[in-house]
């Protein structure tokens, strides 16, 4: 077994190669981020909306390609392999959609790929995962009412936890799978005229969960024995915000802005500022992932109906 610091290594040298990849000129960009670049463009009309992403230790992107209903992978060639196909749902009913969505993903250390599908089915609806080399299993059912959305593993308590954006609450299931059970509910993680609890991380033994009608991100602690503390707003005025991801020890992030089309900075106090925008690629981001000095982000283009697309810049120290 490779010790964590070699792993690391690793991971920053596949990121470091990544990041010679060619770059189109800046636009609007502005600090932590510099050098904004699309490594992959997706196909609308096959459905292959990146909304998700996981990475691989060699700096690969796992992808939700939500109305494709595929499972792919983007290498540092930018080459896509698609890993898994979901089976379709006889009369999908989803809750605010209507369509079938592959949501969320996870990636545990073993490389297991976890994420989540929404159907509005009882036997399709819930938390799936994806052994390397295996093909898709449902673990966990969720009810054919609900709209299972972010996903994150907590693997120090070998938990999965989800937001489902129709309830507004966070189910948390084992790793291995089974019976989920709603580990928090609350007027603050409720819709209010759509998409209620959306993003989700695990860090600092709390779970960060942002609710894209009300643009706040919320901090909910883990307690001791793994019921939910009381949730605290972290940050408002995030307009549409999706998911997100944490930069560096600290509590600072960056997060996507689904419908003002932006990506944000978000300082530990709650400050956020505008850092890309759709004048540097971007087309309805909806998640983050940061790699070493690279930042993914996915853009699933839902309401731009424009080139759907993975982009990558540089994170400045």
């Amino acid at each position: 077994m490779l010790r964590a610091s070699r792993v690391i290594g690793l991971l920053e040298a596949a990121c470091a190669a990544l990041a010679l990849l060619a770059a189109k000129p800046a636009i609007s960009v502005s600090p932590p981020l510099s050098a904004p670049r699309i490594i992959k463009h997706f196909d609308l009309a096959q459905g292959r909306l990146p909304e998700n992403i996981a990475l691989e230790p060699d700096g690969s992107a796992d992808l939700t390609l939500s109305l494709a209903r595929q499972i792919g992978r983007v290498g540092a060639d930018g080459e896509l392999t698609v890993l898994a196909t979901l089976p379709a749902p006889a009369d999908p009913a989803t809750p605010l959609v209507g369509v079938p969505l592959v949501e969320g993903i996870t990636r545990a250390h073993d490389g297991t790929l976890f994420f989540t599908y929404a159907t509005g089915t009882d036997d399709l609806t819930g938390i799936w995962r994806l052994r390397p080399g295996g093909a898709p299993e449902r673990i966990a059912a969720l009810p054919a009412n609900v709209f299972p959305n972010g996903l994150a593993l907590d693997e120090r308590e070998s938990v999965l936890y989800s937001t489902d954006s129709a309830l507004g609450v966070v189910w948390a299931v084992p790793r291995a799978g089974g019976t989920p059970t709603v580990w928090t509910s609350g007027r603050v993680l409720e819709p209010t005229t759509g998409f209620g609890a959306n993003g989700l991380k695990v860090h600092h033994h709390a779970l960060w969960v942002g609710n894209t009608d009300t643009g706040t991100l919320l901090r909910i602690p883990i307690r001791q024995e793994g019921s939910a503390g009381p949730a605290e707003t972290r940050a408002t005025g995030l307009t549409g915000i999706d998911d997100f991801a944490f930069v560096g020890p600290g509590d600072s992030l960056i997060a996507a802005l689904d419908v003002t089309n932006e990506v944000v900075r978000i300082a530990p106090d709650g400050s956020h500022h505008t850092v890309l925008t759709g004048r540097d690629g971007l087309s309805n981001p909806t998640s983050v992932a940061v790699c070493g000095t690279t930042v993914y982000i996915p853009s699933a283009a839902y309401f731009t109906r424009s080139d759907p697309n993975l982009l990558l810049a540089t994170l400045e120290s």
